[in-house]
């Protein structure tokens, strides 16, 4: 992937795919001429100027900063994408497939995201970029895992009326379905049936008998299970459902989905100036976090030190490192998360001192997003650039 070069490019261009593979970057113009009008009055603004001014706009329900901050976070999520997709992870999602679905949850990331308290947007949304592909991947296996009846046995009346709502059943239809359905669970109780994964085929003789002497329109065990069949196929694509490409060409239709976003109001002085003054004081803290974590990274067991010397900078797997040191991976995997506690812990406590800020779950939450992207340029990344940190990173 080549880099972007300058901050209009980053808050204007997209990836565009070419057979599974990074092609080339597109500029949306109106995104562009945008983000033209706006370096003209602050052309000195930094990168993490306009991410903050983006984002301060985006909560005022501007729909065009969304826009900029998701060309902002194309390239995290490519990286995340092409770590979990493609065949050569053995996963049956494809690279681009992967990137879509992340960016998919990219409104929710921007709602949970934090300047004040979390690391920069490209970090965090990195991490929640796994963490969704991650969660699509393992629903995925679970469904494939399952037969049609282990799937059927799992599904809330709920989610069986919904999925046939979604797919145009009439009510007189959904409300045979769920009787079928009802009859189904009732006759694989979960005392008959322990595990519902593989479920084999059930005895539909015995279910019918169960459906005939509650509804007045009799069915033969046949076609109670070709009834069962299509819930059980729309269910799964009610809950699975394709991914279809978002650049696909729309008929008389040109460009991006963002061409059709209407135009804003260009930044406002005072919104440029707050914006400033916030980026001055997570510089300032970012440098102190530096501090703080180094000191207690330098007082780890020289061991533990260099069990992240090599998960983090060579980034070998727990199961490598294991191999390459001669011991069990699940004591690799303890001391790690024990370092990373200790860290935490130093972190959590100057904050708390320094800060005043309450200890909290959302806040520890955030503080591990902050160490994490601290890890990473610590050993992956040159001097010089962790240095400039804090043009990358919101604390």
């Amino acid at each position: 992937m080549q880099p972007r070069q300058t901050i209009a490019e980053l808050f204007s261009t997209f990836v565009e795919f070419m057979d599974d593979h990074f092609h080339r970057w597109v500029s949306d113009r109106v995104l562009r001429q945008t983000m033209l009008n706006n370096l003209a009055e602050q052309p000195d603004a930094s990168e993490i100027y306009w991410m903050l001014y983006w984002h301060q706009q985006w909560h005022q329900s501007k729909q065009r900063a969304e826009a900029h901050l998701c060309a902002y976070v194309q390239e995290p999520c490519y990286w995340v994408a092409r770590r979990m997709g493609g065949e050569q992870t053995g996963v049956q999602y494809r690279v681009s497939d992967c990137f879509q679905l992340a960016l998919a949850a990219f409104p929710k990331i921007l709602t949970d995201y934090q300047p004040s308290q979390a690391a920069s947007l490209k970090t965090y949304a990195s991490l929640c970029f796994g963490n969704t592909i991650r969660d699509t991947l393992r629903q995925q296996r679970e469904a494939d895992q399952r037969t049609d009846w282990g799937l059927l046995r799992k599904l809330s009346q709920k989610q069986l009326v919904e999925s046939l709502q979604m797919a145009g059943f009439s009510a007189d239809a959904i409300a045979q379905a769920r009787l079928a359905w009802t009859c189904f669970k009732t006759y694989c109780a979960p005392d008959k049936t322990p595990t519902t994964r593989r479920l084999p085929q059930p005895d539909w003789g015995e279910i019918a008998k169960l459906y005939n002497t509650q509804c007045s329109q009799k069915a033969t065990p046949e076609e109670l299970e070709a009834r069962l069949k299509r819930c059980a196929k729309q269910a799964r694509a009610y809950l699975y459902p394709a991914i279809a490409s978002l650049n696909v060409s729309r008929e008389n239709a040109t460009g991006e989905l963002q061409d059709d976003l209407p135009d804003e109001t260009r930044a406002t002085p005072f919104a440029l100036l707050i914006s400033q003054e916030e980026l001055e004081e997570r510089q300032s803290r970012w440098m102190q976090i530096q501090s703080v974590l180094t000191t207690a990274l330098e007082s780890l067991d020289p061991k533990i030190q260099q069990l992240l010397v090599l998960y983090c900078r060579d980034g070998l797997t727990q199961q490598q490192i294991a191999k390459q040191l001669e011991m069990k991976q699940y004591t690799v995997s303890r001391r790690l998360s024990s370092a990373k506690e200790t860290l935490l812990l130093a972190l959590a406590r100057w904050s708390r001192d320094k800060l005043h800020i309450s200890l909290t779950s959302p806040a520890l939450k955030d503080m591990s997003v902050v160490l994490e992207e601290w890890l990473q340029i610590y050993y992956r990344n040159s001097d010089r650039e962790l240095e400039k940190a804090p043009n990358d990173a919101c604390i």
